[in-house]
């Protein structure tokens, strides 16, 4: 059997994530450079050996001084951990088009398990003749779990920075020849 291997289209794919900023907003950041690679026998791509990296130093809130901040010791430490990674351990069909990934994050030097919900949005030929295959991401994780632990006490009770992270992905692969 012969294995296909599978490139980010970076023009028509992010990395999103939110998190609680009081306790009663979201703020929104992103990735702004990344990578992910696919190598699957199938074109369901439930054997496919899937690995992502991004660039701590790309990450924007368009907020200059809140990303210096999260490149920082306090969070991402960006100097001494520059890239975030994932590698896939399993891909699970639960419906036509719903999957859970599982496999290994490590953000700081820290390696945990996550789980995430996958949606195969299917394949198409692009008007270059080119096969892509469309996926959303989404998920959770706890940002201290994975050594990003600053926050600061409101006044008013709670804390000026959730624990919980919403993961939000729009991914499309392209066929290699």
């Amino acid at each position: 059997m012969t294995t296909t291997k599978w490139v980010l289209d970076p023009t028509h794919s992010e990395i999103g994530f939110k998190v609680k900023h009081m306790m009663f907003t979201s703020v929104s950041g992103s990735f702004n450079s990344f990578e992910v690679t696919a190598e699957t026998d199938n074109d369901d791509f439930l054997d496919a050996k899937i690995e992502f990296k991004a660039n701590v130093n790309s990450v924007s809130t368009n907020n200059e001084q809140r990303d210096s901040h999260l490149k920082s010791a306090d969070f991402f430490d960006a100097e001494n951990f520059p890239i975030i990674t994932f590698s896939a351990t399993e891909l699970k069909l639960n419906s036509l088009d719903d999957y859970t990934l599982t496999g290994n994050l490590t953000i700081k030097g820290i390696t945990k398990s996550i789980q995430l919900d996958v949606e195969n949005g299917g394949f198409m030929k692009d008007p270059w003749g080119n096969l892509k295959a469309g996926f959303s991401i989404l998920g959770e994780i706890n940002r201290t779990d994975f050594g990003l632990v600053w926050n600061a006490a409101l006044e008013t009770g709670g804390v000026l920075v959730s624990e919980e992270v919403r993961i939000n992905c729009e991914i499309q692969l392209v066929k290699q020849a």
